[in-house]
């Protein structure tokens, strides 16, 4: 198989790379990038432990090849941070321990960002429902609830 050349932006910033056809998204971002917040936890689509965003669009990119992302937005937990301030979801993981091992927290950080981004005041409800496709073995779910929650309504303004 030929390697293609992808011109992409991640995080905001142009990049290029150069990968086999066949090759996924998730090692693309961590082989050939750098990026290594998204996790391998499945290799399947099950655990949403290498949840990025395409074209604004919530992914696992153990599920999406690397050439799909020509010409698209990629973004990654690496990409949350503004400088040295963190991101209100972040930091509010990290004052409720909404985190422990680390695996699962990347893609619920993504995932959270994508979904207070179509809504600033989810119910409880609706932020589980949101973060079904991410597991998480170590914290149970109730830390990672408030600390959503804590961040949607810091985000408001509220």
């Amino acid at each position: 198989m030929r390697n293609l050349h992808i011109s992409t932006s991640v995080n905001g910033d142009q990049t290029e790379f150069v990968c086999a056809p066949d090759e996924t998204l998730l090692d693309v971002l961590r082989n050939r990038l750098g990026l290594t917040g998204a996790k391998e936890g499945c290799g399947t689509g099950d655990c949403g432990a290498c949840s990025v965003t395409l074209n604004g669009r919530l992914v696992c990119s153990c599920l999406v090849l690397g050439v799909e992302a020509e010409g698209a937005e990629i973004g990654t937990v690496e990409g949350l941070a503004m400088g040295d301030h963190l991101h209100p979801l972040q930091r509010n993981f990290i004052d409720h321990a909404a985190l422990q091992c680390g695996i699962c927290t990347p893609g619920i950080l993504v995932a959270a960002k994508a979904l207070l981004e179509k809504n600033p005041n989810p119910t409880d409800e609706e932020i589980r429902y949101w973060l079904a496709g991410n597991l998480c073995r170590c914290t149970g779910y109730d830390k990672i609830i408030k600390a959503v929650q804590i961040a949607a309504a810091e985000m408001r303004g509220a």
